[in-house]
């Protein structure tokens, strides 16, 4: 029986590698490269950190105010096209950063990359929910947790390299073209059909339908991405503003970040393996305290050797984490919602990508970078405690505990 469970989870990997795993590597290569890249260059064309934050948090904006629309998009134009349009989007905004520091023009260019990004996981996200029964899923989307770290490995350290050779500018631009690198496998014809376990179909409701017959799993469960992304993308603020506060330069930064995701890298499959085998919560609890405990590190850092060891800590339980808030919410998606009810736990958790950048800029300009990053650690220890006690495991062992507060209301 394991060899043909063994044998069942490989095809379902192999077969989406092309529709799947390939696009989110190469289109997010691009959002790795800018880990390092944008907030040095924001602060080095004259922008005060609070407007830093405000700039790194626009994409999070975007992204939550795109999510809803982006699920009904789902569902009237197909996940192919959703993800043709979300690369295309994505390539062009992040090459034109490089040609203004005017700050309202950097907004609105954030902002649209925000939701081009929104769309981007949420097509790939309602492509493997749609596709891969419960049981398999785990691993399926650890692999796309893998695949965006890889990008955040490769690309800090190919970013702040040629940020540092041939400036900003050159940085931006090829970022821009390997995104779009991510449109090449949508060529190929029919991937989209290749429905692998039909699971579910793309659902019967609408957004506002679906949204109103499940408000009561989406408002229990959205608190916890919601929290879990505020620290996500607070940590590539302040670690890269961390780094230039104690003297490294753009090609130093970015490798740093990268050695955090090396760990990173090396441990999505566990989380995989662990959640299908063992449930959900057996991952994410030791992964988000391994996080917690590197930002408290990073936050007493004040040399280059201890902000390394904090961002191995933090890659460590990140990758530890791989994939987890993807099955977490596909493991609750209703089978006649599935892609509405995914995009209104996406605006919940892309919330969190505004908060945390804006999170860091007043708590940093109010009492330090190191603060900031000890107050990162604090929000995912209160996360953790959420998830544990308020909603509890959700793959196939919590069902009986689920149904008790995931209740339809027409």
């Amino acid at each position: 029986m394991t060899v043909v469970r063994t044998s069942a989870q490989e095809a379902t990997l192999r077969r989406l590698f092309l529709p799947v795993y390939l696009p989110m590597a190469a289109g997010t290569i691009g959002v790795g490269m800018l880990v390092p890249v944008l907030p040095l260059y924001l602060t080095e064309s004259g922008i005060e950190l609070r407007d830093v934050s405000v700039v790194l948090a626009a994409s999070g904006l975007g992204a939550a105010i795109a999510s809803l629309p982006t699920g009904s998009l789902l569902a009237r134009a197909g996940e192919r096209a959703v993800l043709v349009g979300a690369l295309t989007l994505l390539a062009s905004t992040t090459m034109a950063l490089g040609a203004t520091s005017v700050l309202v023009v950097l907004v609105v260019l954030r902002l649209a990359a925000g939701a081009a990004g929104a769309a981007l996981r949420l097509s790939r996200q309602t492509y493997i929910a749609r596709r891969v029964v419960g049981v398999r899923r785990g691993r399926a989307m650890a692999v796309v947790g893998g695949s965006f770290r890889f990008s955040l490995f490769v690309g800090p350290l190919a970013g702040g390299w040629i940020a540092d050779r041939w400036g900003f500018v050159s940085a931006f631009a090829v970022a821009g073209g390997l995104t779009a690198l991510g449109l090449l496998p949508q060529l190929l014809p029919g991937r989209d059909d290749d429905l692998l376990d039909s699971v579910t179909g793309v659902g019967q409701f609408g957004v506002v339908d679906a949204l109103r017959r499940h408000w009561r799993p989406l408002l229990v469960a959205g608190v916890v991405p919601l929290l879990v992304m505020t620290v996500r993308e607070g940590r590539f603020v302040v670690l890269p503003l961390i780094g230039d506060e104690i003297g490294l330069g753009p090609a130093a930064v970015g490798a740093v970040v990268s050695v955090g995701t090396a760990a990173d890298l090396l441990l999505f499959p566990v989380a995989g393996w662990v959640m299908d085998r063992f449930g959900r919560l057996f991952a994410i609890v030791p992964a988000f305290s391994l996080v917690a405990v590197g930002l408290v590190l990073l936050g007493v850092a004040d040399s280059t050797a201890e902000v390394v060891i904090a961002g191995a800590v933090i890659g460590v339980g990140n990758g530890l984490s791989a994939g987890t808030m993807l099955t977490f919410g596909s493991d609750l998606a209703p089978a006649d919602s599935t892609g509405p009810f995914l995009a209104g736990l996406a605006a919940m958790q892309d919330a969190g990508r505004v908060v945390g950048p804006l999170f860091v800029g007043v708590v940093g300009a109010g009492a330090g970078l190191g603060a900031a990053a000890v107050a990162l650690a604090g929000v995912l220890v209160v996360a953790v405690v959420y998830l544990v006690v308020v909603v509890g495991e959700t793959g196939t062992v919590g069902e009986e505990r689920r149904e008790r507060w995931s209740g339809v209301h027409p």
